[in-house]
């Protein structure tokens, strides 16, 4: 099952490497393939020390960090920027990739496309740079879906007319699942728009806020996966699916999410966080690293 499992992944990256019909085919999206972790900026213990937690991730089969950048509540257009610059040398050392992430208000557009930017263009001392985007879309501080629509999608267009033509982008998405339970959280979501401009989805598929039967955990994991490519029309979109929450997830859930993952061809798998991750957790997750 192990080498089977290993064997099917490698299968879909190189199936996927260059895309697919839902944004330009040229973009190499294997950055969103495999095993990912996420740091986000209350991760203190774990941002203070950048290359032993990039060892840490390497050693466990990590093939993506996820790192964030800012968002709407944060001071900075780049926080702890040199600790930022320390953890893309330290990932590509490593041979990982890594993905800066940021949250939008959509509030403040010129704020959330010029954080976006940010991350985009940054440069380290030598010259490095993330290997993707990823918009974290959840915020409904606009309350208005409508208006709070109108701005995603601006805001992506100029996100990807600004990026360099091969840098690919993801779109982190709630639950399809969970925006059919509550539809008023966000109406008529645009994922067949968003599915023209970003390269890879990334849901929350959060199973631990549904449930702790690890064949529940399986089976909402697939469904949140068949329930996106429906919606953005796209039958081989490439999705990098996020399971629940580390710290409240069984390993038998976790090992029922890795399969539900493999099942439906997901492109790459996350728990959410790194510093929640234990080593049950990862050694489960270790199969479909393809190191």
């Amino acid at each position: 099952m192990r080498a089977a499992t290993v064997l099917a992944v490698a299968a879909v990256l190189a199936a996927c490497a260059s895309g697919s019909g839902s944004a330009a085919g040229h973009r190499d999206i294997r950055v969103y393939g495999g095993v990912g972790t996420w740091v986000d900026l209350y991760d203190r213990h774990v941002l203070a020390h950048p290359e032993a937690a990039v060892d840490a991730m390497a050693a466990r089969g990590v093939r993506t960090l996820f790192l964030e950048t800012s968002n709407y509540q944060m001071d900075e257009d780049i926080e702890r920027r040199a600790h930022v610059g320390r953890f893309i040398k330290a990932a590509h050392a490593d041979g990982m990739a890594i993905v800066a992430w940021y949250v939008p208000s959509f509030a403040n557009p010129a704020r959330d496309q010029r954080r976006s930017l940010a991350a985009i263009r940054f440069r380290t001392a030598g010259g490095e740079r993330f290997d993707s985007l990823a918009l974290d879309i959840e915020s409904s501080v606009v309350k208005a879906a409508g208006l709070r629509n109108a701005r995603l999608l601006q805001l992506s267009r100029r996100l990807r007319a600004a990026a360099p033509a091969d840098f690919a982008l993801g779109a982190i998405v709630p639950s399809p699942r969970g925006i059919q339970r509550l539809s008023w959280y966000w109406p008529n979501f645009p994922f067949a728009q968003l599915a023209q401009t970003f390269d890879v989805f990334l849901p929350m598929s959060y199973f631990t806020y549904r449930t702790h039967v690890p064949a529940k955990s399986a089976s909402y994991t697939r469904l949140n996966i068949e329930l996106l490519r429906e919606a953005t029309g796209d039958p081989a979109l490439p999705v990098h699916v996020i399971g629940g929450l580390a710290r409240n997830a069984s390993p038998a859930q976790v090992r029922q999410f890795v399969r539900a993952a493999h099942d439906r061809n997901a492109l790459g798998l996350s728990l959410y966080d790194f510093a929640d991750t234990t080593p049950a957790q990862w050694r489960e997750l270790r199969p479909v690293a393809g190191r």
